[in-house]
C-alpha cells in the first residue's frame, strides 16, 4: 500500500488511552489519513464533528478511536443489564458488518462488548447477544428499531451516536427510521455526536444542525471530486459491442479483483450469465440475495476465489472490499454521484486502481453531467472491433433487462439527446 495519502500526525502523539493505542498498533497505524488527521483532536476533546470524505480514507477508524477514548473517560452507569454507550448507525448491513469487524480489531484491548443489529439473518442471535448486554451497538435502522420496540434495549444510556455514510441513508429511505432513533437518545449535548458522508449536501447538514450539538464541519479536499490514483478512462462502444469488449477488457486484466456496474439488477444477471458462460468466475449481488449467500460471496471475493462481483449502486452501497484492483462501468450512471462512489471502490487508502466506463448508446448522454461533476474530461480509449473475442452464448437464456418504474436499484435510461462525443 502507498503511504504518501497520509499526514504528518502520528496517533502516538493523540492523548489516547494505552488500551487504544495497542489496538491501533494491532492494526498497524502510525500515521493519520486527512480525515483522521482533522476530526480526531475534535472529537477527542470531546466535540461534535460532520465530516466529508471520499469512502476508502480512514473515517471508521477516525469515529471508533474516538468511541473507544470517550466511553473510556467516563464510568459505565450502574445498571443490573449492561446497556448500549455508542450507537452506530450504517445504510447497508455489509457496512455494518465491516464496522463491527473493524471495532473488534481496534477495541480488542478495551474489553468493550459490541453487537450487531441487521437485517436477512441471525435474528435470535443477534438479538440474545445484545439482550446479554453490550457497550456498542452497530447496525441498520430497521432490525435496531424491531428490537428497540420489543424492549430488547434502551438508548438511554448512549454518550456517542455515529452516523456512517449519511447520504446514503437518505438514498435508501432510512431518514425517517433515523429521526426515530436519534429522538430516543439523550439530548445532544448530553453525548459526542460524530457523522461522515461522502457528500455534506444540505439534507445531511439539516439533519447534523437538528440532532448534533454545533458540529464543527470538516471536509477534506472538497475540490478534489475523484481520487487522485484512480486511472479513468472511457470507450465508446455499440450497445453491441458492450459485452465481447467486456470480456476482452476482464481477460486482459487477469486475476486482479474486478467491480463491474450496472444500472438494473437484470442486466447484471445478464452480464453474469454471459461471463461465466466464457469461462470468468463472476456473481451478480442484489439486494433479493440471502444475506448468509451475500457475506460468502463478499468472502470468496476478498479471498481472490471470485475474480469478477457485479451489481447496482444500491446493492453495492457500503461494500468494502480492500484490493480491488479494477471498476469498469458496464453501464454509465444517471447519477453524477453515483459515479464518483464506483470509482471510489478502487484505490482505496492510497492505493493506486483503474476505473473504465463504457458510453454505449444508451447511456452516453450521461457523461457531460459526470465531467461537469467531478471538474474533467475523462480521457478517452479506443478498441479495435475486429479483434473482439467471440463470445459463447449462456445456456439458459437470462432474463430481458427491463423493469418496471420504482424497483430499487433498476433505473430506466434518461430520454436525452446523443453525446456527439466519439
Amino acid at each position: 500500500m502507498a503511504d504518501n495519502h497520509l499526514t504528518d500526525l502520528r496517533f502516538d502523539s493523540l492523548a489516547l488511552r494505552d488500551s487504544v493505542r495497542a489496538g491501533i498498533r494491532d492494526a498497524g497505524f502510525e500515521f493519520c489519513t486527512p480525515i483522521q488527521a482533522s476530526t480526531l483532536p475534535i472529537a477527542l476533546e470531546p466535540r461534535d464533528v460532520a465530516g466529508q470524505a471520499q469512502t476508502g480514507t480512514g473515517k471508521t477508524a477516525a469515529f471508533l478511536v474516538a468511541t473507544f477514548q470517550k466511553l473510556l473517560a467516563s464510568d459505565p452507569p450502574a445498571d443490573q443489564k449492561k446497556q448500549p454507550r455508542a450507537f452506530m448507525l450504517a445504510p447497508t448491513r455489509e457496512l455494518a458488518v465491516q464496522i463491527a469487524n473493524d471495532a473488534e480489531l481496534l477495541g480488542k484491548h478495551t474489553g468493550f462488548k459490541i453487537g450487531l443489529a441487521f437485517g436477512g439473518t441471525d435474528y435470535e442471535k443477534q438479538r440474545r447477544t445484545i439482550e446479554d448486554g453490550i457497550d456498542i451497538l452497530i447496525g441498520t435502522p430497521g432490525r435496531i428499531i424491531d428490537y428497540f420496540k420489543q424492549g430488547v434495549f434502551k438508548l438511554d444510556q448512549v454518550e456517542v451516536a455515529v452516523l456512517d455514510e449519511a447520504d446514503r441513508m437518505f438514498d435508501l429511505g432510512f431518514i425517517k427510521d433515523i429521526r426515530y432513533l436519534l429522538r430516543k437518545l439523550p439530548a445532544p449535548d448530553k453525548r459526542l455526536n460524530m457523522l461522515f458522508s461522502a457528500t455534506l449536501s444540505q439534507r445531511v447538514m439539516e439533519l447534523a444542525y437538528e440532532h448534533m450539538n454545533e458540529p464543527e464541519l470538516i471536509r477534506i479536499e472538497p475540490d478534489k471530486i475523484t481520487a487522485d490514483r484512480v486511472r479513468q478512462a472511457v470507450f465508446f462502444p455499440s450497445n453491441e459491442d458492450k459485452m465481447p469488449l467486456l470480456v476482452g477488457l476482464i481477460r486482459e486484466m487477469g486475476a486482479g479483483r474486478i467491480m463491474v456496474f450496472v444500472n438494473m439488477k437484470r442486466e447484471a444477471e445478464r452480464v453474469e450469465s454471459y461471463l461465466e458462460a466464457n469461462g470468468i468466475h463472476a456473481k451478480a449481488i442484489s439486494g433479493d440475495v440471502p444475506q448468509k449467500k451475500r457475506l460468502r460471496m463478499l468472502l470468496e471475493f476478498q479471498r481472490g476465489e471470485l475474480q469478477v462481483l457485479i451489481g447496482t449502486d444500491v446493492a453495492s452501497r457500503g461494500l468494502h472490499v480492500p484490493d480491488v484492483q479494477y471498476v469498469i462501468n458496464y453501464d454509465l450512471p444517471q447519477d453524477a454521484e453515483d459515479y464518483v462512489h464506483r470509482i471510489g471502490r478502487t484505490a482505496r487508502a492510497g492505493a493506486a486502481g483503474d476505473a473504465i466506463s463504457f458510453g454505449c448508446e444508451t447511456y452516453a448522454v450521461s457523461l457531460p453531467d459526470i465531467e461537469e461533476f467531478i471538474g474533467h474530461r475523462i480521457p478517452v480509449a479506443k478498441y479495435d472491433p475486429d479483434i473482439l473475442p467471440e463470445l459463447i452464448k449462456p445456456k439458459r437464456k437470462p432474463r430481458q433487462s427491463s423493469a418496471p418504474r420504482g424497483r430499487q436499484g433498476d433505473k430506466r435510461p434518461p430520454r436525452r439527446r446523443p453525446s456527439r462525443r466519439s
